[in-house]
C-alpha cells in the first residue's frame, strides 16, 4: 500500500488500473477529461498493454467497452455528463445484455454549469437503466469504487454507473492504494446469445434484470459506503450523498449532532432511511445535483412528515452544493472568507491571441455583412467563444452537432444562406451524419469545419479529425468544387473573405476548411521538440 496525492479523476483511473482494467475508453469533456490523461501518461499503463485512447464521442467510447466486456475483459468508458447523452443508447441496452468482463461507465456531472450548457444529473440514467450507481464522497472512496466497481459488475452481470461532480474530480486528497489485481485472461460469453438484443432475447434478458433488483437493492443496503450515523438531537436527521457528506463532516468537525444516513451506492437504502424517519423529527437532503434523492423519499415516507432540501428552498434550486449552502440550511455559522479583490474577479473568457478563430470570425463577419445578421450556426468548442465580443459572429449553441443541422433547418425555412460553424473535433464526434444530411438535400448552407489540429477546449487532446477531414467530406459525398481549403492568417484575410462570398453565393452546399493548429498545442509541440 502507498499513499498518493490525486485528483478524483485521477483516483478514479488508479483505482481501475489497480482493479485488474485492459481499456480506457473516453471522449474528453471537463470535469472527466484527466482520467483518460492519468491513463495515457501512466508508466503502468503502457507496460501492462492497457488500451488508453480517445475514441471519437462518448456512444464509441462505451460501444468500444462494452466490447471489451464481452470478449470477458474489464473496462471503463468516461465521460461528462451531457456525453452520457450522447452514449445514451448504448449505456441503456448495455443493462439488457448484461455484461462478461466487469464494465464501469463514469458519468462526472458538472453542477452550476462550469463548463457545460446544463447540470443535469447523471443518477437518473442509472436509475433508469436499473443498475447499481456509486457516488464517492472523496478521493479515497473515488478511488475504491473504481479498484472494487468491476467485481460488483460481474456479481450482478450489469454495467455500474459511477458519477462524480466537478468539485470531487478537480480537488486533490492523500489516497491509499491496494494490492494489484491481474486483468482477466479473457473469455466469451457462456451465453452465446446474450448480447443479441432480438426482442424475444432482449424480453428475457430484462425480466432477469428486474428480478434482479432486490438483491442489488440488498446490496446497497449492506455496502459500506453506505450506513446509518447515530447522534444525540433528533429534531433533525440528515441524508448526505456524495461529497455532501464531506461537506457536513468539514462544517462539524467530524462530529454532526444529528443521525446521518450517509449514501454513497444506489438505488437508496431503504432500511437505513426508514430507521432515519422513525428517530427523527424531519429531514433534511444534502446532495450535489439534481433533488434526485429528496424526491423519492417524498413518495417512499408519503405526506405527513417534513422533508427538506431544494424542492423547499432550504437548498437552491440550481447549481452546486458547498460547505457554506449546507451551514446556511442547518443555521450554522457561514465561512465567507475573505472578498476577492476586484482585478481579480472572474472575467469573461476569451479566444487565445494568435488563435485562428479570430481571423475565420472576422473573414466571416466581413463576408455575411449584406446578408444580415442572424444566421450563423455554431457549436461547441473553444469557438463558441465567437459568441462574445469583440467578434459577435454566432447565433447558436445547442449539442454537440447541432451547427450543421440547425443550419439545414433553418435554410428548410427559407434563411438562405445559412452557415454552420464546428470544429474538426466536434465534427468527427457529431457533425459527420448532419454534413450527410446537408449532402442528400444539397441543402443551400455552408459548413465551415474550423480545423486547429486538437481537441483544443479541454486541453489539446488528439483530434479523431487530424489531417482526415478533407477525405472525409469528399467520401461523404460532398462535391470537390465546393470543398475550399483556407488557412486563417491576417495577411490572407481579403483572399478568405472573397472565397466565403463565392461559396455564400452558392446555391447549393459547401464546406470550407480553415486550417491552421491551436496556437496553445503549438507552442507545447515546440517545447517538446526541443527535450
Amino acid at each position: 500500500m502507498q499513499k498518493l496525492l490525486l485528483l478524483g479523476d485521477e483516483a478514479i483511473a488508479q483505482g481501475a488500473i489497480d482493479g485488474g482494467i485492459s481499456g480506457f475508453y473516453a471522449y474528453p469533456g471537463t470535469p472527466s477529461t484527466e482520467i483518460m490523461e492519468y491513463a495515457q501518461h501512466s508508466k503502468e499503463v503502457k507496460e501492462k498493454g492497457i488500451h488508453a485512447i480517445w475514441s471519437a464521442n462518448e456512444k464509441t467510447a462505451t460501444e468500444s467497452a462494452i466490447g471489451m466486456s464481452y470478449a470477458g475483459k474489464r473496462a471503463m468508458a468516461q465521460m461528462k455528463h451531457v456525453g452520457l447523452n450522447v452514449a445514451a443508447d448504448a449505456f441503456i441496452n448495455a443493462s439488457i445484455t448484461g455484461v462478461n468482463g466487469g464494465l464501469i461507465i463514469v458519468a462526472a456531472d458538472d453542477p452550476s454549469m462550469h463548463s457545460s450548457q446544463n447540470e443535469q444529473d447523471s443518477r437518473f440514467y442509472g436509475d433508469f437503466a436499473l443498475i447499481p450507481i456509486l457516488e464517492p464522497c472523496d478521493q479515497q472512496e473515488a478511488y475504491d469504487m473504481a479498484y472494487n466497481g468491476f467485481e460488483l459488475s460481474e456479481k450482478f452481470n450489469v454495467p455500474v454507473l459511477l458519477r462524480i461532480t466537478t468539485r470531487l474530480a478537480h480537488s486533490r486528497a492523500g489516497v491509499s492504494t491496494y494490492e494489484k489485481k491481474e486483468q482477466l485472461k479473457g473469455a466469451l460469453p457462456k451465453d452465446p446469445r446474450q448480447f443479441v438484443l432480438l426482442p424475444s432475447i432482449a424480453r428475457r434478458n430484462y425480466k432477469r434484470l428486474l428480478e434482479m433488483q432486490p438483491a442489488i437493492l440488498k446490496d446497497s443496503e449492506e455496502s459500506k459506503y453506505n450506513k446509518y450515523i447515530d447522534a444525540s438531537d433528533k429534531s433533525l436527521g440528515i441524508v448526505a450523498c456524495g461529497i455532501a457528506y464531506n461537506y457536513l463532516m468539514e462544517i462539524f468537525n467530524g462530529n454532526c449532532p444529528y443521525p446521518v444516513v450517509k449514501i454513497s451506492q444506489y438505488p437508496i437504502p431503504e432500511k437505513h432511511l426508514r430507521k432515519l424517519r422513525s428517530k427523527c423529527s424531519s429531514i433534511l437532503v444534502l446532495e450535489d445535483g439534481y433533488p434526485f434523492v429528496e424526491r423519492q423519499l417524498r413518495g417512499f415516507f408519503n405526506e405527513g412528515f417534513e422533508i427538506k432540501g431544494r424542492l423547499t428552498g432550504d437548498l437552491p434550486r440550481d447549481g452546486e452544493l458547498n460547505p457554506n449552502l449546507v451551514a446556511k440550511a442547518l443555521g450554522r455559522e457561514l465561512c465567507e472568507g475573505q472578498q476577492t479583490p476586484e482585478i481579480v474577479k472572474m472575467r469573461p473568457p476569451s479566444l487565445c491571441m494568435g488563435c485562428g478563430h479570430r481571423d475565420v470570425y472576422n473573414a466571416l463577419n466581413e463576408a455575411i455583412a449584406e446578408y444580415g445578421e442572424g444566421r450563423v450556426f455554431s457549436d461547441i468548442g473553444c469557438y463558441t467563444l465567437g459568441a462574445l465580443p469583440p467578434f459577435n459572429a454566432i447565433n447558436s449553441c445547442v449539442d454537440m452537432g447541432a451547427s450543421i443541422t440547425m443550419a439545414i433547418g433553418a435554410a428548410d425555412a427559407g434563411l438562405v444562406p445559412s452557415i454552420a460553424v464546428i470544429g474538426d473535433s466536434t465534427f468527427t464526434h457529431s457533425g459527420m451524419t448532419g454534413l450527410l444530411d446537408a449532402v442528400v438535400k444539397n441543402s443551400p448552407i455552408v459548413v465551415i469545419i474550423s480545423d486547429n489540429s486538437t481537441t483544443g477546449m479541454t486541453g489539446g487532446q488528439e483530434s479523431s479529425a487530424k489531417g482526415r477531414i478533407v477525405n472525409i467530406c469528399r467520401g461523404i459525398g460532398v462535391h470537390p468544387d465546393h470543398i475550399r481549403v483556407i488557412t486563417p492568417l491576417k495577411k490572407n484575410h481579403d483572399e478568405n473573405v472573397a472565397i466565403i462570398k463565392e461559396e455564400l453565393a452558392y446555391n447549393g452546399l459547401s464546406v470550407i476548411i480553415p486550417q491552421r493548429e491551436c496556437i496553445q498545442t503549438a507552442v507545447k509541440n515546440k517545447k517538446e521538440a526541443k527535450k
